[in-house]
């Protein structure tokens, strides 16, 4: 079974190799091949030359965009080449240290036991906030209950980068969102997508939703996302919540 961990990458060459190393040093969930899967978002730090010199590596697969678009549409790239070579589970990692790769198998556990189609991180396991301190967990937490309200699932932490998809739902899926709206879109479009059953009858996708650990970053530290992005999650909610674009 093909596990394929799609890396966003935009200018993150101080963390780049120890991120990759980190990664490395984890065993892939038991019963799984690993393809990590790199994109670079048009980098100017160096970041795109540390991952240029990967591609003739069997561990990694590279794509180059050549001007940045935002990690969306990083996103959507590492999942078209995901499709291309058959990976039975996709996984979204940060190409920072914010997320431990050692949550991987715990991640994917539910999928792998015929449990879930989509499995969702959650920062918030132990009931309380991250590291990246109460005015972004409470805009977290307003986020995720406008979603909930929505979309009529029960998450705790709909912004968690840390997502697992089978590849049959990542098939029937495009994402339009080319920024972090990326996250409300993805949580949207599995809420109301279905899925061929045995027997030919449709049956909703099934959710899961995992701990994992979290390490937060600052702005002065390289963290990208800022108050528009949240604007911007508010109105990927309601779009693509209320189905006023029902292009998957």
């Amino acid at each position: 079974m093909l596990l394929a961990v799609v890396i966003p990458v935009y200018n993150e060459a101080m963390l780049l190799r120890a991120s990759l190393d980190r990664l490395l040093a984890i065993t892939p969930p038991a019963g799984c091949e690993r393809l990590v899967i790199l994109i670079d978002d048009g980098s100017t730090d160096g970041s795109r030359e540390q991952l240029a010199a990967l591609a003739s590596d069997p561990r990694f697969a590279v794509v180059l965009h050549e001007r940045n678009q935002g990690k969306g549409a990083a996103v959507r790239s590492g999942f078209e080449l995901a499709i291309e070579r058959r990976a039975d589970l996709v996984l979204i990692h940060d190409a920072d240290l914010e997320y431990d790769p050692a949550d991987h198998a715990a991640a994917c556990a539910p999928i792998l036991e015929e449990r879930a189609d989509v499995v969702i991180g959650t920062r918030f396991g132990s009931g309380q906030a991250p590291a990246s301190g109460w005015f972004h967990w409470l805009v977290n937490m307003g986020l995720t209950l406008a979603s909930n309200m929505l979309t009529g699932l029960r998450l705790s932490d709909m912004e968690c980068c840390t997502k697992v998809f089978r590849r049959a739902v990542i098939e029937r899926i495009r994402i339009q969102e080319n920024r972090f709206g990326l996250e409300p879109e993805l949580v949207a479009k599995v809420a109301r997508l279905r899925l061929p059953d045995v027997d030919g009858i449709s049956r909703r996708v099934r959710i899961v939703q995992v701990p994992v650990s979290y390490d937060a970053r600052s702005h002065s530290q390289g963290k990208k996302i800022g108050w528009k992005d949240g604007v911007s999650a508010l109105r990927c909610i309601a779009r693509y919540s209320l189905g006023g674009d029902r292009a998957q």
